[in-house]
C-alpha cells in the first residue's frame, strides 16, 4: 500500500487531534481522583498522549516541509 504525502499529512493531523483530545480529557478529569497515586497515573497518561500528539504534529509538519521543498526543486 502506498500512501501519498498529502494523505500522510491528513492522517497525522487526524491522529494529533485524537491524541490531544484524549490528553485534554485526561487533564480535565484530574480533579475527580481522590487517590494521589491514581491522579499521578492519570497525569502521566495525559502527558503520554500529549507527547504522541506532538510527535504527530512534528511528523506532519516535516512531511509538509519536504513536500513543499520537493515541489520547489522541480520548478528550478
Amino acid at each position: 500500500m502506498r500512501i501519498t504525502a498529502q494523505i500522510s499529512i491528513f492522517i497525522a493531523a487526524i491522529f494529533a487531534v485524537i491524541c490531544f483530545g484524549i490528553a485534554i480529557t485526561g487533564f480535565s478529569s484530574l480533579g475527580s481522583f481522590a487517590d494521589p497515586v491514581q491522579a499521578a497515573d492519570a497525569k502521566g497518561f495525559s502527558w503520554f498522549w500529549t507527547f504522541l500528539g506532538t510527535v504527530a504534529v512534528v511528523l506532519g509538519a516535516a512531511t509538509l516541509w519536504i513536500l513543499r521543498t520537493e515541489k520547489g526543486a522541480e520548478v528550478e
